[in-house]
């Protein structure tokens, strides 16, 4: 069997591949606080015919010995987290950080999961969660017939109360960062989970350590550009034309070795 045939074949994989994850960006192009995905190629290991540097038989050295590449497979994927574009609401629940960090929310497991889509509602014992349900971690809770809600920069929540016409704070919004924040679990659903990558979180008020403020009445649009995603699909289908053509040669040139062989 021709190994280009086999080379060829990780090639048509490989685009396969990133032709997915391209095709889940764009799916994705209005989803808010969607970070897009990138995949990330590697070389396979390579055939040693004469290592660089060895001696040859006429007593000379090989300069760059013969090495012969074996083709190429998936290294991994990596969300891109650059902070996608404002948008203007003025929804008092909805929120966008502006900057690092995500909102926390409390999993149906009972674990702390993390989103950096904003757009909070209130449930109907008026704590305040996530558009699927989950409720906000540190628990914020509003009153029956509360008005104006507002929440600063830095996470504190206030609202106009019946009866009275001075703001009455509800909580104190925190927001998690982590050392590597490409390295959490997507789970759908606009969710994170830590792993052992992303490392432990580091827990704090928007604004501090390091963390991105809050600003309300906006929200985080998704990261992705359809105009670089359309670049990177036509670099890819071409990419894949090009390996299937590379088949079709190998399968030529054994159609021809087979014919001479009669």
């Amino acid at each position: 069997m021709n190994p280009a045939m086999w080379i060829s074949k990780t090639g048509v994989q490989a685009q396969d591949a990133k032709l997915q994850a391209i095709a889940n960006n764009l799916a994705n192009v209005n989803t808010v606080g969607f970070k897009r995905d990138r995949v990330l190629f590697e070389d396979l290991f390579y055939q040693v015919e004469q290592t660089p540097g060895a001696q040859r038989s006429d007593g000379t050295t090989s300069p760059t010995g013969t090495l012969l590449g074996n083709g190429t497979r998936i290294l991994g994927t990596q969300k891109v987290f650059t902070t996608g574009n404002l948008q203007t609401t003025s929804q008092a629940l909805d929120l966008a950080i502006v900057g690092n960090g995500f909102l926390q929310v409390e999993m149906p497991d009972g674990s702390t999961g993390y989103t950096r889509s904003g757009q909070l509602q209130l449930n109907a014992d008026g704590r305040l969660v996530t558009a699927q349900g989950l409720a906000i971690v540190p628990e914020i809770t509003v009153p029956a017939g509360a008005t104006e809600i507002t929440i600063s920069e830095s996470g504190l929540v206030s609202a106009t109360v019946s009866g009275s016409t001075t703001p009455q704070e509800l909580g104190q919004l925190q927001t998690a960062g982590f050392v590597n924040p490409a390295g959490l679990r997507a789970t759908g659903e606009n969710l994170f989970t830590e792993t052992a990558a992303s490392g432990t979180p580091t827990v704090g008020n928007p604004g501090s350590d390091g963390l991105g403020k809050l600003r309300q009445g906006s929200l985080e649009a998704s990261n992705v550009q359809v105009v670089e995603e359309m670049v990177e699909l036509i670099a890819a289908q071409r990419s894949y034309e090009m390996n299937t053509k590379v088949l079709s040669a190998a399968d030529n040139m054994l159609q021809t070795l087979a014919q001479a062989a009669r």
